[in-house]
């Protein structure tokens, strides 16, 4: 009995720090990491070990942040046993609050040892904005008014995730930020920003109970959703716009494969009204980014023979 229980057990401890980790949300961790380092090879040769440190450093300050947001979710009362979705680890799954928050504190301090090298090894401009993506990183859900609690919270992580990693990835191969790497990196901080509003969508009632003011409660339901879903079009039609307007390679038209999942999930949003039901959207939201990210990768790599 013991040796089958052994497997059962060692499963529902996976499941426990995978859904802690927030699994959908670390696309838009790597993601900007690729996509900045596949367009730096344009420019240069390819630097492995900076490129593992960004690597690393990105995921650990989006786990980090995710720590944080499980932690003072859990603190300001907002997470309870009938919680849906990725949170509720302290209470659902009885984990100690103290130490979720230490792990978090762990994730940036290794983040910022990262960080470090990245500093001594490229330039010392990158400390500056290293802390404050940290900063931001903690006050998203930590201090007397997150960032995520208003209209403001998917911009910030759209920027920094979607913009800020992708210029420093791309910097710390080339030591230069250009015009093409920005306009790159739009897309991306449009489809991350997206992210953290189909959250929003999906706690709505949640987060209005909780005194929030996210931009879904701001605009409602039905808006929040026409807006989650133009902004799906605008990150994909920019993107094969760069075909045209910045002579970028044609293989960018490889995003295509990226529609069916992001569709799916505007439809799912605008056509669900309860939480559960709208975890699929969340679910295809993250995998419309993970496989635009790729594949933006794989086609900047691609031209690379033509």
């Amino acid at each position: 009995m013991k040796q089958g229980q052994t497997p059962k057990l060692a499963r529902i401890t996976q499941n426990k720090w995978w859904k802690l980790l927030r699994p959908h949300t670390l696309a838009s961790s790597y993601v900007p990491v690729f996509v900045g380092s596949a367009a730096a090879l344009h420019y240069t040769t390819f630097k492995v070990l900076p490129f593992l440190a960004m690597l690393f450093a990105a995921f650990l300050i989006q786990t980090g942040t995710n720590l944080f947001n499980e932690y003072y979710d859990y603190k300001r009362g907002h997470d309870d046993e009938n919680k849906v979705g990725h949170g509720g680890a302290i209470t659902n799954e009885k984990m100690s609050a103290s130490f979720i928050r230490n792990l978090a504190f762990l994730s940036f301090i290794i983040a910022l040892l990262l960080g470090l090298y990245l500093c001594v090894t490229v330039s010392w401009y990158l400390a500056l904005i290293g802390l404050i993506s940290m900063i931001v990183g903690f006050l998203y859900t930590g201090g007397p008014l997150p960032i995520a609690h208003t209209p403001l919270g998917e911009l910030m992580a759209g920027f920094f995730m979607g913009g800020i990693i992708t210029y420093i990835s791309f910097f710390i191969q080339t030591d230069f930020i250009n015009q093409v790497i920005v306009y790159l990196s739009l897309p991306l901080i449009l489809m991350i920003g997206n992210m953290l509003l189909a959250n929003s969508l999906r706690d709505l009632e949640e987060d209005t109970r909780n005194g929030r003011l996210t931009l879904a409660i701001l605009l409602g339901k039905r808006w929040g959703t026409v807006l989650y879903a133009a902004l799906w079009l605008i990150s994909f039609g920019w993107t094969w716009s760069l075909i045209f307007t910045i002579h970028l390679t044609p293989f960018l038209l490889l995003t295509l494969i990226a529609i069916p999942p992001a569709a799916i999930s505007v439809i799912v949003f605008w056509r669900q009204t309860e939480v559960i039901k709208m975890i699929p959207g969340m679910a295809n939201c993250s995998k419309a980014i993970k496989y635009y990210g790729l594949l933006t990768t794989l086609a900047l790599l691609i031209s690379l023979a033509f």
